[in-house]
């Protein structure tokens, strides 16, 4: 690995160090041993066996600039004791196409076995200690891992420091194994992600929308009759235009590359930034920062001498690498119009569960969406008489914008609000906002506020009138939100504002839909032995976008809801509930790889204990349990069809009855 890259994994690292989840996935397990040549001559054997549909890197990367992981052993203490023959062997297979890091690369499945040749300087030399730092993928995800190798050379015992936890964190460490059966009897669910084709589509719903801005709208005529004109034969203009474009995507496609380095080196690390205050709080600001700059009282620009210094370099060079400059150039100075909108797929995308892969999805969707105007105009030059003058419409596409960040912003002040119980932000006042930033909206497109930058308004036009529309009957939708009815309900927005039972109302429970729940594991057993009732594990969070919308639209209608209030106990456990555990609660945990995680937070605990028993750490997560915590059912996720999901609870009561 080069330094620029240490560099950057650093970096990313320490930027985004908050409150990782931990992986208590291991898809490795190590066997090891010793072969004695002479008596100053050693081969020390590495075995890797590897879980199906899991591999393991080889230890060469495929090139300089690959971010694809190594396997690395670090030989210790080597220095006067002994020395390496040669490198570390590995298994000799053909190179395959890794779909996480989308390039040809060498990596083992099954098992693999790595051997080095040592020569011992010192004879006396009883022990030799090697760590191997590795990752572990499958097609979706990648789990950074290390293993102390230690090898005895003459038979004696192995001199091995312990990681010793006290008595009290061994018993609550062993509590949280629930020791669930069944798994036999049913087939295991395979988690689809969200369709990255979706997020691909609203991302270039983001690009259209940037198109309509001042910063950029304006460029598309200007730089299409640039390279028609200037390149002297129609063919090769043509080409330029169509490779201008294809650099605008690819830079905005490029953006997306450090978070996969984020996602590589631990991949519940995007999930989580959904659940830090402190991040979300960050968001909060900066979206308020970008509405103002929507509404003209600032703007927001990347240093003049960025654009200056790429404009000059794509006048000098010329030819391909002058027409990436140029392309790099207008991303520069578009800023203040797309940078606002890119933060809000940004923070979109982080907060969801899809991670890297799906902000690669939406940053490309955005990309294509700002270069096909380029390219298409080109094609067919006759299309620019049909495009609209620019004008006062592009400064109120902007101030619309503007509202829209507002809105989004109170998403983030709402995370922070809810993990961490401040009662601050409950539903009511959470879509009274809402209300009042809708009525805003429309009262500026009917004409009755100003901002900064807007001319005299002489008429409405039909799309500004059709918009104020759409905003007011917007606002007549959000308003049973604010009563404590069956119609405060809002299901079209399910995910977005606080759930229904954290309220200004007082609610006969804590629980979704009022439904019969418990938020404590034991309490909650107690409760289901004493009914007779199976019970449905719920994993899931006070962030969770799609857990608000399996609770709002699926556990809402009318057959899901009897079954769930009739015939089972919910236990739903809070993974990224901030609420300090009581001292004498609170304990090191001890993987098997030999580290120490602390559980401190009442979200640590049942995190942990997801990880543990399900060999999953993704919300919402559901499994069907007896009293003994034998499973009644195949363990299930996010399930937007309510018939399915049914049908699930029904199969798991009828298997609790048998």
């Amino acid at each position: 690995m080069t330094a620029k890259k240490v560099l950057l994994f650093s970096l990313l690292s320490l930027f985004f160090s908050f409150n990782i989840f931990s992986q208590e996935l291991e898809p490795v397990k190590w066997d090891y041993k010793v072969e004695k040549v002479s008596d100053t001559e050693f081969i020390l054997i590495f075995k890797a066996n590897v879980d199906k549909g899991w591999y393991i890197y080889s230890q060469e990367a495929p090139s300089e600039e690959s971010f694809a992981p190594t396997t690395y052993f670090e030989f210790q203490n080597a220095e006067g004791n002994y020395q390496l023959e040669g490198k570390t062997s590995e298994p000799d297979v053909p190179t395959i196409y890794d779909k996480i890091f989308q390039e040809e690369v060498k990596k083992f499945k099954d098992e693999a076995v790595f051997k080095q040749r040592v020569t011992l300087i010192n004879k006396g030399l009883k022990q030799i200690d090697v760590k191997v730092d590795y990752q572990t993928c499958d097609d979706s995800k990648c789990i950074p891992s290390d293993f102390l190798f230690n090898f005895s050379l003459d038979g004696s015992e192995i001199v091995k420091e312990e990681v010793v936890i006290d008595e009290k964190s061994k018993q609550l460490s062993e509590g949280l194994n629930l020791n669930v059966t069944g798994w036999d009897n049913y087939e295991e669910e395979v988690i689809d992600e969200k369709s990255n084709l979706s997020i691909f589509f609203l991302g270039f719903i983001g690009g259209l929308i940037a198109l309509l801005t001042p910063c950029v709208f304006p460029m598309i005529p200007l730089t299409v009759s640039f390279f028609t004109k200037s390149a002297g034969d129609p063919k090769k203009g043509l080409f330029n235009s169509l490779l201008y474009g294809f650099f605008i995507f690819l830079i905005y496609a490029l953006l997306s590359i450090p978070f996969h380095l984020l996602d590589t080196l631990d991949p519940g690390i995007l999930n989580n930034i959904s659940t830090n205050v402190t991040l979300n709080l960050i968001f909060f600001a900066i979206f308020i920062g970008f509405a103002f700059s929507f509404f003209g009282y600032y703007e927001l620009t990347l240093p003049q001498s960025w654009s200056a210094a790429m404009d000059s370099r794509a006048n000098k060079i010329g030819g391909f690498i002058g027409i990436f400059f140029m392309a790099l150039t207008l991303a520069i100075v578009s800023f203040s119009c797309t940078g606002p909108i890119l933060g809000t797929l940004l923070g979109s995308s982080l907060t969801a569960d899809g991670g890297a892969t799906q902000l690669t999805m939406g940053m490309s969707g955005f990309g294509l969406a700002l270069a096909l105007p380029f390219t298409l105009f080109a094609m067919f030059p006759k299309w620019l008489n049909s495009l609209p003058k620019s004008g006062g419409w592009l400064n109120t596409v902007k101030v619309v914008l503007g509202f829209i960040e507002l809105a989004l912003a109170l998403k983030f002040l709402s995370n922070a609000d809810l993990v961490q119980h401040f009662g601050i932000l409950k539903r009511e006042i959470f879509i009274g906002i809402w209300i009042v930033i809708g009525i805003g909206l429309a009262s500026y497109l009917f004409g009755k506020i100003k901002f900064p930058h807007d001319g005299p308004l002489q008429k409405l036009s039909k799309g500004r009138l059709s918009t104020a529309l759409l905003v007011v009957a917007f606002v007549v939708y959000l308003i049973p939100g604010l009563t404590n009815t069956k119609w405060a309900n809002l299901k079209l927005l399910s995910g977005f504002p606080p759930p229904m039972f954290y309220s200004v109302y007082e609610k006969t429970s804590e629980c979704p839909l009022d439904l019969n729940c418990d938020k404590d594991l034991e309490s909650g057993l107690a409760l289901a032995k004493a009914e007779n009732k199976p019970i449905l594990l719920d994993f899931t969070g006070w962030a969770c976008v799609n857990c608000r919308k399996m609770e709002e639209q699926v556990w809402s209608t009318s057959e899901v809801y009897d079954i769930l209030m009739e015939d089972y106990v919910i236990i739903s456990l809070y993974v990224d509930d901030k609420k300090k555990l009581p001292e004498d609660e609170q304990f090191q945990y001890l993987r098997s790889n030999g580290t120490v995680k602390d559980i401190e937070t009442v979200g640590d605990k049942w995190q942990t204990l997801q990880t543990i028993n399900f060999k999953n750490n993704s919300q919402p997560y559901y499994a069907l349990l007896d009293h003994n915590f034998e499973l009644l059912n195949s363990t299930k996720a996010y399930e937007p069809d309510a018939d399915a999901y049914y049908e699930w609870l029904k199969t798991g009561l009828e298997n609790f009855k048998k």
